[in-house]
């Protein structure tokens, strides 16, 4: 009877030191995950401000029927430019939903016509293939991108 009572206190301490030491690497998986997503988002941001729209179309999920070309044209002609250094990112909260998805909330700051203008906001992220990205429509709403108008060609019939 006393060897049945330890071999299962030995079992249950066990089971409890392997679920404590999976809680433990759940944890540390959340904080990598969480600064890898502020990472991605911020190297988003950068590519933004610089300009660099063909590799920023690389870094946004798939959504719509914009081209490389397109979407340059749109980010290009936005209304609004990340702004540089402190104010480019604040009040950074990260919620980690898998290990590949994300809601990043951050006041973001923007530069404007006239002035910085600040914007509050979540974003889902996804990783794909190793690298954290934003939705297009997410980008071009933050952005404040107008679509491109498509010019009509108005066909007149000859009447004979």
């Amino acid at each position: 009877m006393k060897r049945l009572l330890l071999l299962m206190l030995v079992t249950v301490l066990t089971l409890t030191a392997s679920l404590a030491t999976a809680a433990g690497k759940e944890i540390q998986d959340a904080g990598a995950i969480k600064s890898e997503a502020k990472r991605g988002f911020e190297e988003i941001l950068d590519l933004w401000r610089a300009g660099n729209y063909a590799e920023l179309y690389g870094r946004t999920t798939i959504n719509g029927n914009d081209t490389k070309e397109s979407f340059a044209r749109r980010m290009s002609g936005a209304e609004l430019k990340p702004s540089c250094c402190w104010e480019k990112m604040q009040e950074v909260a990260v919620n980690v939903k898998g290990p590949d998805s994300v809601v990043l909330k951050a006041k973001l700051g923007f530069d404007a016509p006239g002035e910085t203008e600040f914007k509050t906001k979540a974003f889902k992220l996804y990783r794909e293939d190793g690298v954290w990205r934003i939705s297009r429509a997410e980008l071009f709403s933050l952005a404040e991108a107008k679509k491109a108008k498509k010019s009509r060609k108005h066909h007149v019939k000859a009447i004979n």
